[in-house]
């Protein structure tokens, strides 16, 4: 909250309460309310009727998350001052005419998630004091069209407001004509069916409209050419056109999505629009000359303006995003996006592509798409042709599709870099991912990869790389060959991969290996400079050198593997290294004991069924023989109470040293330092 975020307000703890005893018309009616000279908020403190002594000049007063029931005038006084009151989330279900005329510089007032709709003729009039209200929230307050109508019918200088949350049905003809200064209007989540004509005619100065979440079908001949931002998602359009005319539209953001709209929408005049939203619809196809889907008949006057034809969209020249996801587009047709001169960012996820359409589009014809996503449809190839016409991509979100990456052209044809011969895809049958020369983010997930090509990604520019799930994958030495001083994340999550080779990927930060069967890490991960590591739910009992290429580690999550108790000097290390290991309660090691498998959560390691390693036993017992020794000479001195004798004297004066004979050729045994054994 803003009086909050300048941190001005004191407590009213014992001392402020002992003050005004000498002063009844200042006490605070809560002493949990936090206050300062201009600013109270009793939010959530339990008050159950208008706080009263709060103090001359209070200009900010929270009291939402209460239980008011009602504003009275004889609760009131004093807050002549008052510019923003929030009473949301109380009961509140009456509002006297007494109580507004005490506020007549109210500019702010939010009432949502109350009962409004009780006692609304009484509290309606009382409204009618409100003139220089300029934010009003009605939200959540079950009205109707004509309570809410009725509500506002006289605040003249409203310029938000907000009545989302309701139960209104329809918008009538009336409803804001003596609000014609609104530049926000929130409407959402109610059960709208039906917009009288004329019904926004009045606001000549809307700029935000929100209709989502209600029960629209049709919009036709759409008139609102000052609006800026349009939410018409989550509802039941069929239908949405422009009105016929010369006047531009100043629209710049429009959502549709989650509607049943069977076609591009019909948007001629929208020059300034740059966000469409066209997500979970029903558009089957954007070709010129495409039939309406049979099975949907629009029974709309206005569907004779059309002819069944897709219209060109010629006129979004400033469109920077287009969302069509979750669509049933088969076809990615270049001609549709090439006259979408603007168009960055483009997504055609879950659709039902299987191919992409050239048309008639001549060579070099060129998208200025930077970011495209293609997840989850149907595609087997994508062509050479359709990257170079992708000049600026930078990011290709590919998952869950059906493609074979290429073997880069100018590797050694036939022979990976280990020398092993293998076969390569047909290059109709493949994809060349190699040579695209500003991709810097890739997602080939789920793609049913069998085998990752050499040199697959060669000369071109990967920051990340995600070819999770792709089952029983095959990385042969050299498959990301090139990728060696660009590349900074890589996922290969969930692979069951037996093994991988990485080449010395001198960038990468960040490595996921997890969900595989890897019993060894990849070789080549001591050149890489890694700061967050996942080597979950895999068959590993080591992590091997770890401090080798631990020094930049941040993080490493190690659950749901086989470690073993007697080797957890990788742990170790990563502590040394200041590591974090954010699973290490969930992780488990395995010992043996008494002839069977056993295991323990890492950081309850039984460390005394851990082998020594040889010649400590021995050593441990020499020195405790050495000790008895010692004790027994001790005591038998004792008991000679005075009495000189040459040993006792000999043992006074002289150390002990005691020597083990050794095999020629061979030093004496040396303990060595149990660095596999790490103290939890």
């Amino acid at each position: 909250m803003l009086w909050a975020a300048r941190g001005w307000f004191l407590l009213c703890l014992l001392p402020s309460i002992l003050r005004a005893r000498a002063s009844p018309e200042t006490k605070p009616s809560s002493p949990l309310c936090q206050q300062s000279p201009t600013k109270v908020s009793c939010k959530g403190v339990g008050l159950r009727k208008f706080p009263k002594g709060l103090g001359q000049g209070i200009k900010y007063l929270e009291l939402s998350n209460n239980f008011i029931q009602n504003l009275s005038g004889s609760n009131m006084p004093g807050f002549g001052q008052l510019e923003y009151l929030d009473v949301c989330s109380n009961q509140l279900e009456s509002v006297s005419a007494t109580a507004l005329a005490e506020l007549p510089r109210l500019r702010s007032l939010l009432l949502g998630s109350n009962h409004l709709d009780r006692n609304y003729l009484a509290n309606g009039e009382a409204f009618h004091l409100l003139r220089n209200i300029e934010v009003l929230d009605l939200s959540v307050n079950s009205l109707e069209s004509h309570m809410a109508s009725w509500y506002i019918s006289n605040l003249t200088s409203l310029r938000v407001l907000d009545l989302s949350g309701n139960t209104m049905t329809k918008l009538l003809a009336g409803t804001f004509r003596n609000s014609p200064r609104l530049r926000q209007l929130d409407l959402s989540n109610n059960y709208i069916m039906e917009i009288q004509e004329g019904a926004f005619e009045p606001l000549e100065e809307l700029e935000v409209l929100n209709l989502a979440l209600n029960s629209l079908h049709c919009i036709s001949g759409f008139s609102l050419t000052q609006l800026r931002v349009l939410n018409l998602s989550h509802n039941a359009l069929e239908l949405f056109s422009e009105e016929e005319g010369e006047e531009p539209y100043l629209l710049r953001v429009l959502d549709l999505s989650h509607n049943r709209l069977l076609y591009f929408p019909d948007l001629p005049r929208a020059h300034d629009l740059t966000h469409l939203n066209l997500s979970n619809n029903l558009i089957a196809s954007l070709l010129p000359g495409s039939p309406h889907p049979r099975e949907f008949v629009l029974p709309y006057k206005e569907m004779q303006r059309f002819n069944r034809t897709v219209r060109p969209v010629a006129a979004l020249t400033h469109m920077a995003d287009l969302d069509l996801s979750n669509n049933r587009l088969e076809l990615f047709p270049f001609s549709f996006f090439h006259s979408l001169g603007s168009l960055h960012s483009l997504s055609l996820a879950r659709n039902c592509l299987q191919d992409v359409a050239r048309e008639s589009v001549t060579n070099g014809t060129e998208l200025s798409v930077r970011s495209l996503d293609l997840h989850s449809n149907a595609l087997r190839v994508l062509p050479r042709w359709f990257f170079d016409s992708l000049p600026h991509l930078e990011s290709m979100d590919l998952g869950s599709n059906s493609l074979q990456p290429c073997e880069s052209q100018g590797s050694d044809q036939g022979r990976d870099l280990g020398g092993h011969s293998h076969t390569s895809a047909p290059r109709d049958t493949c994809t060349p991912f190699y040579n695209v020369p500003r991709l810097k983010h890739l997602s080939l997930s789920k793609n049913n990869i069998s085998r990752l090509q050499p040199r697959a990604f060669n000369r071109t520019p990967l920051l990340s790389l995600d070819l999770s799930g792709n089952r029983d994958l095959s990385m042969p030495t050299g498959a990301l060959a090139g990728l060696e001083l660009s590349l900074q994340e890589l996922s290969l999550r969930d692979n069951q991969m037996d093994e991988a080779a990485l080449p010395c990927l001198g960038t990468l930060r960040a490595l996921d290996l997890s969900g595989n069967h890897l019993s060894l890490l990849p070789t080549g991960l001591s050149c890489s400079p890694l700061e967050s590591l996942d080597v979950r739910n895999n068959r590993l009992q080591a992590l091997g050198t770890v401090r080798s290429w631990s020094h930049s580690l941040r993080a490493v999550a190690v659950a749901g593997n086989p470690w073993s108790c007697c080797s957890l000097g990788w742990l170790d290390a990563l502590r040394a290294a200041g590591a974090a290991v954010p699973d290490l309660r969930q992780a488990r090691c395995v010992f043996q004991e008494r002839g069977r498998n056993s295991s323990a959560r890492i950081t309850d390691t039984p460390r005394w069924v851990c082998p020594q390693p040889e010649g400590t036993a021995s050593l441990a017992l020499l020195v405790a023989l050495m000790g008895l020794s010692l004790l027994g000479a001790w005591a038998f001195c004792l008991l000679r109470k005075g009495r000189k004798a040459p040993g006792c004297a000999g043992l006074e004066s002289n150390r002990v040293g005691v020597s083990q004979p050794h095999p020629k050729g061979q030093g004496p045994t040396e303990e060595r330092p149990p660095d596999s054994i790490t103290k939890v």
